[in-house]
């Protein structure tokens, strides 16, 4: 049981659970729909300016910290722009009305979902563009290339299944890290989360709390990772001959 409310820490977890998956969800989705269209359609104009003004993007939002991210998103998008965005500054999933009661609150999850996704779509941004140059050097696809076939088809029929690989094994580990790496975010924005909830524990020395947090992390990471090795015998037929050979 939590040392500070006596409540289980299981009832507690399950509580705030939900939103932080919701969270965590959305970011990476974002994060990859977007990675994964700019990553490819870098990898088609190697070299070029806009090529080089992305990347460096990429690194700036690569070694941003969450948390500075987190206060400067909030004040902008919140606050100095918040006569054209009209988005919260704060806020959980639920808000109480004073004649309608709780009502969901979908516009207090774009500014998280958007901070915590800042630095997957950098990693998924450089990653599926360095990885679909090389898959685009190799014979076979120069093969095709010389038969005339079309830029889009070569890149939806050859390159992008080639190249997922290690998009998907990033994708895995930051999806598991952003349970972890919510807990500024959500502090930041009041996005009442398993991050939020972590960070009261952290602070009032609820260790029960803070290691059923923990274990919830771990648990999901091992998970995730064993359903992403399951699914490079789909992307790649070569595990399955390596793995039976």
């Amino acid at each position: 049981k939590s040392y500070v409310s006596d409540r289980p820490v299981v009832d507690a977890i399950a509580d705030a659970l939900p939103a932080t998956v919701l969270l965590a969800f959305t970011a990476m989705s974002l994060a990859m729909a977007l990675g994964l269209c700019v990553g490819f359609g870098l990898a088609m104009i190697p070299g070029s300016a806009l090529d080089r003004w992305v990347l460096g993007f990429a690194a700036l939002g690569m070694s941003a910290p969450s948390f500075v991210m987190a206060i400067v998103v909030s004040w902008l998008f919140g606050s100095v722009w918040h006569h054209w965005t009209g988005l919260p500054m704060s806020g959980g999933l639920w808000e109480v009305h004073p004649f309608d009661g709780p009502q969901l609150a979908w516009n207090h999850l774009i500014l998280p979902a958007l901070t915590l996704g800042i630095r997957p779509l950098a990693v998924v941004i450089q990653l599926t563009r360095n990885s679909a140059v090389d898959v685009l050097g190799m014979s076979y696809v120069r093969t095709a290339r010389s038969k005339g076939i079309s830029s889009f088809r070569l890149l939806t029929h050859h390159v992008v299944r080639n190249a997922l690989n290690p998009v998907l094994t990033a994708a895995s580990g930051w999806f598991a890290s952003m349970l972890a790496g919510a807990v500024f975010v959500e502090y930041v924005f009041g996005w009442r989360g398993m991050g939020l909830l972590m960070f009261r524990a952290l602070e009032q020395s609820d260790l029960p709390v803070v290691l059923g947090c923990v274990s919830v992390v771990a648990v999901t990471f091992v998970a995730i990772n064993m359903l992403v090795d399951l699914a490079y015998g789909w992307l790649d037929p070569r595990v399955k001959l390596s793995s039976a050979n």
